[in-house]
C-alpha cells in the first residue's frame, strides 16, 4: 500500500467535491472549498477517526468493503475507482455495469429530496442509494455485499426480510418480486448476475422455484400501495412512483402517502426520529 499517495488521492478527491454533490446542506461558512473529513466518513459510513488515519497515512490497509464505500462517498467513477484500490494494495474489482453506478442525473434527484423516502435500484433489486428517509423506512439497505444485495435474494432466503411487510400483502408481494426479476432477465438477456440469482433462488427457495415455473411478469410500476409495518412509526400506506434512466437498468423510486392521511402523519413524525 503506498500511504502518502493513497492519502493524497483521498484528499484530493474530498477537496473536489462541493456539500451540494453529495446533497448536503451549507449550515455555516466553510472556510474551504470541499468535503470536510467527518462528511465523508458520515457518507461511507465509517468513524471520522477511521478516515483521518487513512489521510494522515497512520491507518491500517483499508478492506474492499471499506474501499467500496469510500468510492461511493466520493463519487469516483470506474477508473478512479480502480486505481484507489490499487494504491491500497487491493486488487481491483471486475468493471462495473452500467447498472452499478448511480446515474449521475437521479443522484442529483435524489440528493436534493428530503421529505420522501426515495432510493435507487438496478435491475436486480440492489438499492444502489438511498436518501435518509428511505433509510429511516427500510433500514440502510446499502450495507449489503454480494448476493445479499438483491431484494429478491434477501426476500426469499431470510424470513427477517419479510417483517415489515405486513402478512396479508406477503404472498402478492413474492410474485411481484419474481415477475420483477424475470422481466429483468429478459431485458438483460444473459446477464451473469442475474442468471446466477435465479438459479440460486430456485435451489434454495422453493416458494421461488414454484413461482418461477408459473412465468410471472411485472414491471417496475405496481398500481398497487405499499404497505410498511414501521417497529416506531406504525403501518405507513404508500404509494411509489418511478423514475427510469435512458437504458431501463436503474430507476428512481419515490414513495408518497395520500396527504392528510394518517400514513402522511406517520412518515412526518418518522422523518423525526434520529
Amino acid at each position: 500500500m503506498d500511504r502518502a499517495e493513497l492519502a493524497d488521492f483521498l484528499r484530493h478527491r474530498r477537496q473536489a467535491l462541493r456539500p451540494d454533490d453529495v446533497g448536503l446542506i451549507h449550515t455555516r461558512r466553510r472556510r474551504t472549498s470541499g468535503l470536510r473529513r467527518e462528511e465523508v466518513a458520515a457518507l461511507a459510513d465509517m468513524s471520522t477517526d477511521y478516515y483521518s488515519r487513512i489521510e494522515q497515512q497512520r491507518g491500517p490497509l483499508p478492506s474492499v468493503q471499506i474501499l467500496a464505500s469510500l468510492a461511493r462517498a466520493l463519487r469516483l467513477g470506474p477508473d478512479e475507482r480502480d486505481h484507489l484500490f490499487r494504491i491500497a494494495g487491493r486488487s481491483a474489482p471486475g468493471p462495473l455495469t452500467r447498472s452499478d453506478r448511480v446515474n449521475p442525473g437521479m443522484l442529483r434527484v435524489l440528493d436534493r429530496m428530503s421529505d420522501s423516502p426515495a432510493h435507487v435500484t438496478n435491475h436486480l433489486g440492489e438499492i444502489l442509494a438511498q436518501n435518509r428517509l428511505s433509510a429511516l423506512l427500510i433500514g440502510d439497505q446499502t450495507r449489503h455485499t454480494g448476493m445479499r444485495r438483491s431484494l429478491a435474494y434477501r426476500w426469499f432466503t431470510d424470513p427477517a426480510e419479510r417483517r415489515i411487510v405486513p402478512e396479508r400483502d406477503r404472498s402478492r408481494h413474492s410474485r411481484t418480486i419474481a415477475g420483477q426479476l424475470r422481466t429483468a432477465g429478459t431485458r438483460h438477456d444473459g446477464d451473469p448476475a442475474t442468471v446466477a440469482l435465479v438459479d440460486t433462488l430456485r435451489t434454495v427457495s422453493g416458494e421461488f422455484a414454484a413461482l418461477w415455473d408459473e412465468h410471472p411478469v411485472a414491471g417496475t410500476y405496481c398500481d398497487a400501495a405499499k404497505h410498511i409495518e414501521h417497529p416506531r412509526a406504525g403501518l405507513i400506506e404508500l404509494h411509489g412512483e418511478n423514475l427510469l434512466d435512458p437504458d431501463r437498468s436503474q430507476f428512481l423510486t419515490v414513495f408518497t402517502a395520500e396527504p392528510g392521511s394518517e400514513s402522511q402523519k406517520r412518515l412526518e413524525q418518522l422523518a423525526l426520529l434520529s
